[in-house]
């Protein structure tokens, strides 16, 4: 018998803000830039591209690039999108 493979999209998981909250700080807190945006690519998508697009004044085009796995999206393009989807980044000081 033949082993059944299915296709996962995380952003059908993020069906509330606390769910969005909880996976963009896990995101974050890997420090990895590429991992960050492909997270915030899936939020995007969980939220509607379209929508974020609109909000953002970015191309869907653009946002779907910037935010992949092998996207590098600008500061600005982070934080309009982190905006567009309700998050904001703060900063918090931990001894070195």
């Amino acid at each position: 018998m033949a082993e059944e493979i299915f296709d996962f999209d995380p952003a059908e998981m993020l069906d509330s803000d606390e769910a969005i909250e909880a996976f963009v700080i896990e995101a974050l807190q890997t420090g990895d830039a590429k991992f960050i945006a492909s997270a915030l690519g899936v939020v995007a998508r969980a939220k509607g591209m379209s929508k974020i697009a609109r909000e953002t004044g970015l191309a869907r085009e653009h946002l779907y690039k910037a935010l992949s796995e092998s996207g590098n999206p600008t500061l600005e393009t982070t934080l309009a999108v982190m905006k567009a989807i309700g998050l904001e980044l703060t900063t918090k000081h931990h001894a070195v």
